[in-house]
C-alpha cells in the first residue's frame, strides 16, 4: 500500500506542521497537537472547543476560525486525543463567557472530553458539552455505546459556531447546539475500506464488488454486506434510513459527503440521487452542502446527513465562516 508520509509515527506532527504553513491565521500547536484560531480568545465570546481522532480531516482542524470553533484537538489516527490537550484547547480560547465541547459520541472521545472538562471546571472554567450521536445504521458498535458521532458534527460546529460569534450566551449556544444535534441523523456506505498509515494496509476486508450499507468512520460494520449498487440504489437505501428515522415535519438541511476516496463528480451525481429521493417522499433540501468533510482516511464512500432546519438553524447555516475548509459570507 503506498501512501505520502515519512514514517506512521509522525504522520499527525508532520500533517500539523504542512497544517501551520498553510494557514498562518490560525496558531498551531505541534509538539501539544492543539489548532487555535488566531485571535483567541476573543473578548465577549463563547468558545467552541471540539477533537478527535486524526484521518476524518478537514474534521475538526479544518473548522477552527471565525464563524465555526475557536479551537480543536487532534489525536493519533483514529484515536482519541487526551484530556491535557482539551485543556490546553480550553484555557486557550476561555474569554471568560464559557466553553462548549462538542464531541462524538465514541467511548474514547466522551470519557476524555469528560475528564478534560472536569479539569478544566476545576480551574475556573465554565464549560458545557454536547454530545453529537447521528448515525442511524447501528445502535452500538465497536467504539460506542449507542448511536455513533458523524456527519452532524460539523452542522453542530457550524450552527452553534455562527451562533457564538454573534455574542449569545454559552446557555444559548448549548441548547441550539442541542437542537441541531437531536433534529439530525446519518447514514454512512463504504465502497473500499481505509488503510491506517500504521497497518499500511485495509482495516477491514470487503471483497470486490461488494459494498458495506451503514459503515462506521473508522470502518465500524454496518447494518448489512450487499453487491454493488447503483448510485440510485443507494440512495434510495441511505436516504430512506435517515427519513424512517428522523421523521422530519418540515423542509431539511442535507450534507452529502464523501469518505476520503470518492471524488466530486461522484459525489454530486449522489446528491442529484439523494434529492430524487427526497423529492418523492415530499422533503425539500433548502440547503445541500456536498463534498469530503466527515471522512476516513482513504476509503471510498458516501454518507447524507439530514437536520430538519427552521428559520433560525437556517439563518445561523448561511452566516459567514472563514475556516481552511468551509468559508463563505465573509
Amino acid at each position: 500500500m503506498r501512501m505520502l508520509i515519512n514514517v506512521p509515527e509522525t504522520v499527525v506532527p508532520d500533517a500539523l506542521r504542512g497544517m501551520a504553513a498553510a494557514h498562518p491565521e490560525l496558531a498551531v500547536d505541534v509538539d501539544n497537537r492543539v489548532i487555535v484560531r488566531g485571535d483567541a480568545p476573543v473578548a465577549g465570546k463563547v468558545a467552541l472547543v471540539s477533537g478527535g481522532g486524526s484521518g476524518h480531516e478537514p474534521l475538526h482542524g479544518g473548522f477552527v476560525g471565525p464563524g465555526m470553533l475557536d479551537a480543536a484537538c487532534p489525536g493519533e489516527v483514529f484515536t482519541s486525543p487526551v484530556p491535557d490537550q482539551m485543556v490546553r484547547a480550553a484555557a486557550a480560547v476561555d474569554s471568560g463567557e464559557g466553553v462548549l465541547f462538542v464531541v462524538k459520541n465514541y467511548t474514547g472521545d466522551v470519557l476524555n472530553f469528560a475528564m478534560a472538562a472536569e479539569l478544566a471546571e476545576d480551574e475556573g472554567v465554565r464549560l458545557a458539552t454536547v454530545l453529537v450521536d447521528d448515525d442511524v445504521a447501528v445502535t452500538d458498535s465497536l467504539y460506542t455505546a449507542g448511536r455513533r458521532g458523524t456527519g452532524a458534527t460539523l452542522l453542530v460546529e457550524k450552527i452553534a459556531g455562527a451562533l457564538a460569534e454573534e455574542g449569545a450566551p454559552l446557555e444559548r449556544v448549548e441548547a441550539v447546539a442541542r437542537k441541531v444535534a437531536s433534529s439530525s441523523r446519518s447514514f454512512g456506505v463504504a465502497l473500499s475500506a481505509c488503510s491506517t498509515p500504521a497497518k499500511g494496509g485495509p482495516t477491514f476486508d470487503l471483497p470486490a464488488g461488494e459494498l458495506e450499507l451503514g459503515v462506521g468512520i473508522h470502518g465500524e460494520p454496518g447494518r448489512e454486506r450487499r453487491p454493488m449498487m447503483t448510485s440510485g440504489e443507494i440512495a434510495d437505501f441511505a436516504v430512506e434510513a435517515v427519513l424512517d428515522d428522523l421523521q422530519p415535519t418540515g423542509p431539511v438541511l442535507a450534507l452529502v459527503n464523501g469518505m476520503g476516496a470518492t471524488p466530486l463528480l461522484e459525489l454530486y451525481g449522489f446528491n442529484a440521487e439523494v434529492q430524487r429521493v427526497l423529492g418523492s417522499r415530499g422533503v425539500p433540501a433548502v440547503r445541500t452542502l456536498v463534498g469530503s468533510y466527515v471522512t476516513s482516511l482513504d476509503m471510498a464512500g458516501c454518507s447524507v446527513t439530514l437536520c430538519q432546519a427552521d428559520e433560525e438553524l437556517l439563518r445561523l447555516w448561511d452566516a459567514p465562516v472563514a475556516t481552511p475548509a468551509l468559508r463563505w459570507g465573509r
